[in-house]
């Protein structure tokens, strides 16, 4: 071949791909390897093209093999999804992604042959195939008919033919065979009309040869219909408490002797039902009322999360009361400020004043209230309301009376009894063990009830045999011991109140001696029998349970009624009373005249003592405010004069201070009672001197009174041991 056509020939044969090769390599000499090799016959081999980007292996690196795992993981899928874990209350990693990937569905219509609808459609199927061969035997006979006619009409035409030549060639021997073929043919198609061949039913092969059969469906397709609802989470509680051995043991120990006690009663009524038997001849049981316990339970746990409850919604209150201290008091000098807290209302005492209130002297958390009315026109039902801290939305216990409650005390030893006065003369006692709504016992008039309201009530030490009593104060001038002696109360009168120079014009010219009206008392925290009581003349009258006839001193303490009257709490000498006529005075009880005297410029509602400082006290009067004094600090003016209540013609009527926390509560005209929290500035303690202790206690209280006192006191008067 010469060398010119075999250039022609390479050309024809690299066709596109010896043009892209000549494209790309346009301005550049070909590579030696890409010069096409010529055999010894002259014939061309393939010419080997590379691309410009193939990288150039060595032959140990093209023989060495390459391993490739396959696995199921799709290493598209997202490794970093975290979503929030509703059972542990955090955001957690997903582990468990789908790894799936779905690259082609569709949903089928088959159904197993074995199932019951696949049943139905082959017995179906059968019956339908049973009914088309008795169809195709009546189409074949008709058939058969047809095809005779046709047959003797060709006989006949051959015959003709045959006549036609016999009459040309000849009649003899073509005529006979012509008329026997003739004759056979008739035969064999008379035979084919009297035996038809049977035909067999044609067999139906399935259209699937996996035991599957084809069924089409329609299926109703229902709209689609979202619902959606909207609510609020649950709220919850994270409870965290500290337990160690001791709370493990104590816990151990009750249970032990809880038990012991049941096994105790139980060991008890089999005797007793065992002797029941014996006299009857029957077989009795004991039965028990399981849901009493039952009962009980649930309501402690209703409380217990009702408190908790109200813990998440006041966590606020709570937190300040804990732990607010107002800074600012460093910039106020020595004034202080009360921060509001909790307020304590009901939907039943909105339009009863608030007459009464007192701490528990167990649970420093609760306080009771007697709700009533100081408008004599005004009167009406009464309420007692026990209030704790911990639950500011609803009270703890709950009585009401026929008449208003002007007074209520709880028992120092016994905290579960709280005496209460009416406005009606009674006296009564209520039991916060029983679930009674009634009172364990209530005066009458059989049993000497007062005449007219009962303005405060006191517990005393138990008497020489060891029945409970209690004083009460009225404005019929009577002060009476009331004793409580099984289901009764027995009441003495310890003295009546008499009105000096004032005399009644009776009947006959008989001179009547009027009796003084009792407002408050209190008796001495040392001395038992030694006893003070506030008039409605503005009269102090120191009594003695000894003397009933006379009376020890008498203080012409204001011009007013005495509203309250009270001993302090540390030193032995010292009251404090308070009065409508607009001051507050500080005695002592030796001298006749007060020692300080504050002007409030209006009404003072009540008037108490700080359990923890014996030189602070607070006052409310009727314009709304609260005044608190500490005498350390300053003698003159109170630290504190702050509002309290806000609305127009309301005023404020009691005051108490907390026997454990630096907290007051505050009651007023419309039912509603405030807590606040004394500043810093109000409970100041004295100031540490360079390596001295400050001394702590009653007797650091007294002699820092005392200290004041002697500032204030006549000079070269005597004290009084």
């Amino acid at each position: 071949m010469p060398p010119k056509a075999a250039d022609k020939r390479r050309q024809g044969q690299g066709g596109p791909s010896g043009e892209k090769a000549g494209k790309a390599g346009k301005g550049k000499k070909r590579d030696e390897d890409d010069i096409p090799e010529t055999g010894e016959d002259g014939s061309t081999g393939r010419a080997a093209v590379r691309s410009p980007d193939q990288l150039e292996l060595t032959e140990a690196e093209l023989k060495q093999e390459i391993i490739r795992t396959l696995t199921a993981d799709n290493p598209h899928v997202p490794r970093d999804i975290i979503r929030f874990n509703f059972k542990e209350r955090a955001y957690k990693l997903v582990d468990d992604m789908d790894h799936t990937a779905v690259h082609f569905t569709l949903n089928g219509y088959l159904i197993h042959k074995d199932s019951d609808e696949g049943r139905r459609q082959s017995i179906r199927s059968c019956a339908e195939a049973e009914e088309t061969p008795a169809e195709e035997e009546k189409a074949p006979v008709e058939a058969a008919a047809e095809p005779t006619e046709e047959a003797e009409t060709k006989d006949e035409e051959p015959t003709e033919e045959a006549e036609a030549e016999g009459e040309g060639e000849g009649e003899g021997e073509r005529g006979g065979e012509g008329g026997g073929e003739g004759e056979q043919e008739a035969e064999t198609a008379e035979a084919a009309e009297e035996e038809p061949p049977p035909q067999k039913p044609p067999e139906r092969k399935l259209a699937n040869q996996f035991n599957f059969i084809e069924r089409g469906s329609t299926t109703y397709h229902y709209p689609l219909r979202e619902k959606g609802l909207q609510t609020d989470p649950a709220p919850y509680e994270t409870f965290s408490d500290n337990v160690n051995q001791w709370f493990i043991y104590d816990s151990y120990m009750e249970e032990l002797e809880r038990m012991e006690k049941a096994k105790e009663k139980e060991k008890a009524k089999p005797a007793a039902v065992k002797k029941e038997e014996q006299k009857t001849g029957r077989k009795l049981s004991v039965v028990e009322l399981p849901h009493v316990d039952s009962l009980s339970m649930v309501a402690k746990a209703a409380k217990i999360a009702e408190r908790m409850v109200n813990l998440n919604t006041y966590d606020d209150i709570a937190q300040d009361f804990k732990y607010f201290e107002d800074a600012s008091d460093e910039y106020r000098g020595q004034k202080g400020t009360l921060l509001p807290l909790w307020k304590f209302q009901n939907e039943k005492t909105k339009k009863l004043a608030v007459t009464a209130l007192s701490w528990n002297p167990k649970y420093k958390d609760l306080f009771a209230v007697g709700y009533g009315s100081y408008d004599f026109m005004k009167q009406g039902h009464g309420m007692l309301l026990l209030y704790t801290l911990k639950n500011p939305s609803f009270p703890e216990y709950s009585f009401s009376s026929e008449s208003g409650v002007m007074c209520l005390d709880f028992h120092s030893d016994h905290p579960h009894l709280l005496v209460v006065g009416f406005y009606d003369g009674n006296v009564a006692t209520y039991n916060l063990k029983r679930a009674s709504p009634q009172p364990s016992y209530k005066s009458s008039a059989k049993s000497g009830k007062h005449t007219e309201p009962v303005w405060q009530v006191k517990w005393q030490k138990d008497d020489m045999d060891s029945n409970r009593n209690f004083f009460s104060v009225s404005s019929d001038g009577r002060i009476v011991s009331w004793t409580l002696v099984k289901n009764e109360l027995v009441h003495m009168d310890v003295i009546k109140l008499s009105a000096d120079e004032t005399t009644m014009q009776g009947p006959e010219g008989l001179q009547l001696q009027t009796l003084g009206s009792g407002i408050s008392f209190d008796f001495h925290k040392k001395i038992d029998y030694l006893f003070l009581v506030g008039t409605e003349e503005g009269k102090i009258y120191k009594c003695s349970k000894s003397y009933s006839n006379q009376f020890l001193d008498v203080f012409e303490a204001h011009h007013m009624a005495v509203d309250t009257v009270s001993w302090n709490p540390f030193h032995m000498k010292v009251f404090i009373s308070c009065s409508s006529d607009w001051t507050v005075k500080i005695w002592d009880h030796t001298i006749k005249t007060p020692l300080f005297v504050y002007d409030l410029a209006t009404a003072v509602g009540d008037v108490a003592w700080s359990p923890y400082s014996s030189t602070v006290f607070a006052a409310v009067t009727i314009d709304g405010q609260a005044h608190v004094f500490d005498l350390n600090i300053n003698k003159l003016e109170p630290l504190c004069s702050q509002l309290v209540v806000t609305r127009k013609k309301n005023k404020t009527t009691h005051v108490q201070f907390n026997p454990a926390d630096p907290v007051i509560i505050v009651g007023d005209e419309r039912g509603l009672i405030t807590c606040l929290k004394l500043s810093p500035n109000l409970r100041k303690k004295p100031k540490e001197k360079k390596g001295q202790e400050v001394k702590k206690g009653p007797e650091e209280e007294i002699a820092k009174l005392e200290k004041l006192l002697s500032l204030v006191r006549q000079p070269g008067k005597k004290e009084e041991q």
